[in-house]
């Protein structure tokens, strides 16, 4: 599959905005929970690069392979803390929005488990990377030869 257009050449300023907002959520919200929101986001998106660079991101981190991949069986893990559990629920639910919403019952969940402003940049950060899934899926971006 062949990349298409390379949007940062073309749109700079644009694509500079998006790493600024990713770089601001990037220091708000907790490691590794930025990246396990980051992986199911992408996993849900179907961005083979977002997905690659997570995996290997939340390894980098030293999270077990195993715990890596069960994110995308989160629910049925024993691996996962409440907090990231709320955070993953919250994360697909925003990133399938369409389908039901972000139900009352979660997001008062989320308000409880991260306060206002935890639960602000929580939201910040599920729409930055659906931004960049909308980024790499269309343009084709390719994670680097295994």
């Amino acid at each position: 599959m062949t990349e298409r257009i390379q949007i940062p050449s073309i749109a700079p300023e644009g694509y500079r905005k998006v790493i600024n907002l990713d770089g601001y959520v990037g220091g708000v919200v907790e490691e590794p929970l930025g990246d396990l929101i980051k992986l199911r986001a992408s996993q849900i998106n179907g961005c083979t690069y977002c997905v690659d660079m997570h995996s290997v991101d939340l390894q980098g981190r030293g999270v077990p392979l195993r715990k890596v991949f069960a994110v995308s069986a989160w629910q049925e893990s024993p691996w996962f803390t409440d907090r990231e559990r709320t955070a993953l629920e919250l994360t697909e639910a925003v990133t399938l929005i369409h389908q039901d919403g972000v139900p009352d019952e979660l997001y008062d969940r989320a308000l409880a488990e991260f306060g206002e402003d935890g639960l602000a940049n929580l939201l910040l950060a599920i729409a930055t990377i659906n931004v960049w899934n909308r980024i790499a899926i269309p343009t084709r971006m390719q994670p680097a030869s295994l």
